[in-house]
């Protein structure tokens, strides 16, 4: 009889164990339980950051896209401090299928499927960067807080709020200076996604980097090279002629140049030759110095747009220029091949775009900082570069102590894409992809990608 009193005694005091284990467990698993959420819809009610949204038009591989205003704080050391809207396109495909984040550097122009976001079919977030567009604080821009730490924090919280209801494989991406915000993004989050691929994306050292310099004078053909310059010298030797045709066309457009028409037709000259290997154009499309003043600047125009120098163009992309002259680099121009056509004595930076009132100091250490983690610990970072691009001259080096993988476009240009490497080299980057994430690519077969 005691024995089994014993028994019972020994039975209820587990049972209370067990009980006092289990049941703080089963609150905190009750507390803690977020139910999947049912639509996107409900994905972004529940983002205490997000103050608006609306529905836009889709792209064909999403089932539906929003247009997203965040609450950003304007200083991330600050979290509680002044905010400011920042915009995000949000599409979605399917809560089992991995997540691209295109990291704007600019203005978001589109809502479209990125050509990763097809490659992968995926969903996609793309997020405007700071301080372009109405992404803004809206009485003036606070310029010293215009850095790429801050955006990649921008960044970082953007891709928290949504990493709770995408569990596939996260990839980042950007094109240009998007690339370059996907690198510094994922330098100081490493952990935000699985794998990046910053497309044509320069790592510039100075203001004035003259690797692009040196770049301008081995890209091509010697012949072509030559041909450019003549070209170029021709515009310089037939101003006469050919500065009234710009004249015209800047009133009947409605341009401001605050540097004055004959500077910007300058600039316009000594900026054909970036542009031209820039965007690709063929040597043969170059006019014979025996060309008219009409067909010379068609061929300018058409290489080389006049906005580049507009005041109010220069004004929407200012953010650019500012960061560009203050760390993230650019090029420059050269004066000696020109000088009997010149006034300038010294190298022409882009100092001029700067806002009224800051001056041009470069942080040298802000891209050496960068090209360290690059080759330090930038894994699983896919390069993706145009061979004759001007921008190439400032290419990423990976170096050899990461796994990262730098891919460049025979011939190509700053609109490269992988749809444009020889189908060798495409079914190499599908095969370093597909191992990194774990998936078989492309995931649709022979896809078809949206133009850029």
């Amino acid at each position: 009889m005691k024995r089994k009193q014993r028994q019972q005694k020994c039975l209820k005091m587990l049972h209370r164990l067990i009980l006092s284990i289990t049941l703080p467990i089963l609150m905190v698993l009750m507390l803690s339980y977020k139910p999947k959420p049912l639509s996107p819809e409900e994905v972004l009610s529940s983002i205490p950051l997000v103050d608006s949204f609306r529905v836009i038009l889709s792209d064909k591989l999403f089932s539906e896209t929003y247009e997203v205003w965040f609450r950003m704080p304007l200083d991330h050391s600050n979290p509680n401090g002044l905010s400011f809207p920042l915009r995000v396109y949000y599409s979605h495909n399917g809560f089992d299928k991995p997540m691209v984040v295109v990291v704007d550097g600019y203005t978001m122009y589109t809502s479209k499927a990125n050509e990763v976001t097809c490659i992968v079919d995926g969903n996609q977030i793309t997020i405007e960067h700071r301080f372009f567009s109405k992404s803004r604080p809206m009485d003036s821009i606070p310029w010293s807080y215009l850095n790429i730490r801050q955006a990649a924090a921008d960044a970082h919280l953007v891709i928290s709020a949504f990493k709770p209801f995408y569990h596939g494989k996260w990839i980042s991406t950007g094109i240009s200076k998007s690339g370059q915000a996907t690198i510094y993004h994922r330098r100081f989050y490493p952990t935000d996604v699985n794998v990046s691929i910053p497309y044509v994306a320069p790592l510039n050292f100075s203001s004035e980097d003259e690797r692009v310099y040196k770049f301008l004078d081995s890209v091509g053909t010697p012949e072509c090279r030559e041909r450019i310059h003549d070209f170029q010298v021709q515009l310089f030797e037939r101003k006469n002629e050919i500065l009234p045709l710009f004249e015209e066309l800047a009133a009947s457009k409605g341009w401001n140049f605050t540097m004055g028409l004959e500077r910007a037709y300058i600039l316009s000259i000594l900026e054909y030759s970036f542009s031209f290997w820039q965007w690709g154009f063929s040597c043969s499309s170059i006019p014979a110095s025996s060309s008219t003043a009409k067909e010379l600047f068609k061929h300018w125009l058409d290489v080389n747009p006049f906005t580049f120098f507009e005041e109010n163009e220069v004004d929407k992309v200012r953010p650019f220029f500012y960061q560009a002259m203050t760390e993230i680099g650019m090029y420059g121009y050269r004066v000696k091949p020109f000088s009997r056509y010149l006034s300038d004595t010294t190298n022409i930076t882009f100092s001029f775009t700067m806002p009224k009132g800051h001056q041009a100091v470069f942080n040298a250490s802000t891209m050496r900082d960068i090209d360290r983690w690059i080759k330090d610990s930038g894994n699983y970072m896919l390069y993706i570069y145009g061979q004759n691009d001007a921008w190439s001259a400032t290419a990423v080096d990976p170096g050899g102590k990461t796994n990262a993988v730098k891919m460049v476009c025979p011939g190509g240009s700053h609109s490269s894409r992988i749809k444009d490497f020889p189908p060798e080299l495409q079914d190499s980057i599908y095969r370093v992809l597909g191992r990194w994430l774990d998936l078989r690519l492309p995931a649709n077969g022979d896809i078809k990608l949206n133009p850029d």
